[in-house]
């Protein structure tokens, strides 16, 4: 099973609360929802739909399943909102229970994150889809965990935010393997792990 990792990200590196204002407020982030502007349902949202047309499951990280398992559940009816309730969901959280976990999930506990990660990635077909969850990607990049990088980058720069990218002076190299830019200016890429040699 791949371990993809799809992403609204700005210009300048920024991913943290691209759905709504009160999405994730952290270090006091007063730009959330800054992706809507850009977004088109031709190339953006046939992106997305791409992505989730291969998925077997969905990883998150704690703060992230938290907003999607408060909205998803009432769209129910929209073909794209009953693909993403009907998917098995991972969880991994250090503070979550599995008494706690509702929407078809599943506690990965934090502390043997990567080990259970690495499992799910040498078994099953399909992908294992990672959205948003920017601490969870951090951890994934820097483990060598992530096949497959789908960025949608916007054009805008927010100043400051959460980063998906490890900030360990690792250097990591990645294949471009598809791009596209929409009318808005935004740019999607797929990033592949680079063949090892």
């Amino acid at each position: 099973m791949r371990i993809v990792v799809s992403e609204f990200i700005s210009l300048d590196g920024v991913v943290q609360a691209p759905g709504g204002p009160d999405e994730d407020t952290d270090g006091g982030f007063a730009h959330g929802g800054w992706t809507h502007p850009f977004f088109d349902p031709e190339v953006v949202g046939g992106f997305i739909d791409a992505a989730l047309a291969s998925t077997r499951a969905l990883l998150f990280g704690r703060r992230t399943w938290k907003v999607m398992a408060d909205a998803w559940p009432e769209r129910a009816g929209d073909p794209f909102a009953d693909r993403m309730n009907a998917l098995p969901k991972y969880v991994v959280s250090r503070t979550l229970t599995a008494s706690d976990l509702t929407w078809n999930s599943t506690l990965v506990p934090g502390d043997g994150a990567v080990a259970r990660l690495r499992e799910l990635n040498g078994t099953g077909d399909g992908d294992l889809l990672v959205m948003g969850s920017p601490s969870l990607v951090r951890t994934l990049l820097a483990e060598d965990l992530v096949d497959e990088l789908r960025l949608m980058v916007m054009p805008v720069l927010l100043g400051g935010g959460k980063s998906i990218f490890p900030a360990d002076g690792g250097l990591r190299t990645l294949e471009l393997a598809a791009t596209a830019t929409s009318p808005a200016g935004v740019l999607t890429t797929t990033y592949r792990r680079a063949a090892a040699g």
